[in-house]
């Protein structure tokens, strides 16, 4: 008997990963699984293997029932339960104060997790058997919970007290029992070869294809993958679409602020253009009169925003005189800050 214990973060990470990349490699190698070949377990396997280049076919597809190849595991709660693969999980869950949302969040961790492990083989007709090698690394459904109880915890006074000043609630521990029986039928995909010896194996692919294990039977395998596969499709379409309205309300966005840019320079522009061209005129009709007091004409004409620049500038249509053109220009609306009135242009205002 092959007793395996892995820690609990190593393999907590190996486990999400492995999940990953099955739906991910899934995914690419639909195709793969699609043009796998399907055998019968039986006498003629020998012979097609024999008969092909290096005794390996790359990727096959088998079916068997599963029959241990020494002394079987014995569940440790059903006592009637025996199988081939066992693993035993104990998970921690919380709740945690989110103070945030102001709500309590589940969390979960892994206190204990335990995997044994014994070699089998698949049986098929005329009692002809393949071993199964390196199973924990197979992909898909292959192990049934044989036992799941929740242990739920009982709280004092005291305990109480201290969640609520921790910010966390200890729920409970969930125990939980999976095996893979023994007469249980297995769908394998993977590399069947031949060894010298005349045993035949079922491994990982050496081409790093995915490998397969599976309850079900083989069509209803690849309607699941045909399933996850639509599924990343539609999601990878979805993100795309995504992505591009994303890029394309920043692009407006940017389009849209040097659109704003440009007139105000425009505007301002055509703005020092009347002032200058009003100035000149003025100053053509005064002739040699007496010049204005600068000084006394600012203080009494400052942009009521600024403070610090003339008011040069008349709002039309209300007409309202009351800042400088650059302090116009900032107005995050074109609206009039005597009156609310909208703004639908501006001239410079003159001293006569």
């Amino acid at each position: 008997m092959t007793h395996t214990l892995i820690p609990i973060s190593r393999n907590h990470r190996t486990e999400t990963t492995r999940n990953v990349y099955s739906v991910l490699n899934g995914t690419v190698c639909l195709s793969c699984h699609r043009d796998a070949p399907h055998f019968t377990i039986d006498g003629k396997l020998k012979d097609i293997l024999k008969v092909t280049p290096g005794a390996c076919l790359q990727y096959a597809v088998i079916e068997g029932a599963v029959r241990p190849a020494g002394e079987p595991l014995t569940s440790h709660f059903q006592k009637e339960f025996v199988g081939v693969l066992q693993k035993f999980l104990l998970r921690e869950h919380r709740l945690v104060w989110n103070s945030l949302s102001r709500t309590w969040a589940d969390s979960e961790r892994v206190l204990h997790h335990r995997v044994n492990a014994v070699p089998f083989v698949l049986v098929g007709s005329n009692e002809t058997t393949v071993r199964v090698l390196c199973p924990l690394q197979a992909s898909g459904l292959y192990m049934e919970t044989t036992h799941e109880k929740f242990h739920q915890v009982n709280y004092g006074l005291g305990d109480i007290i201290g969640q609520y000043l921790s910010g966390e609630k200890l729920k409970g521990q969930l125990e939980t029992e999976e095996m893979l029986k023994v007469g249980t039928t297995l769908t394998g995909v993977g590399e069947l070869i031949l060894d010298l010896d005349g045993t035949l194996n079922l491994r990982p692919p050496s081409d790093g294809s995915q490998y397969f294990l599976s309850i079900t039977d083989f069509d209803t395998l690849l309607g699941e993958q045909e399933s996850a596969a639509l599924r990343w499709k539609a999601l990878a379409v979805a993100a795309a679409l995504a992505g591009a309205a994303v890029l394309l309300w920043v692009g407006r966005r940017y389009y849209y602020e040097l659109k704003v840019r440009w007139e105000r320079e425009q505007e301002r522009r055509a703005f020092e253009r009347l002032q200058s061209e009003g100035s000149r005129a003025r100053a053509s009709g005064s002739g040699s009169e007496a010049p204005h007091d600068g000084a006394e004409e600012h203080i009494d004409n400052a942009c009521v925003i600024c403070l610090s620049q003339p008011r040069n500038c008349i709002l039309l249509d209300c007409g309202h005189v009351c800042c400088c053109h650059s302090c116009y220009q900032s107005f995050p609306r074109r609206r009039c800050p005597i009156c609310r009135q909208s703004i639908s242009r501006v001239v410079p205002l003159f001293h006569v």
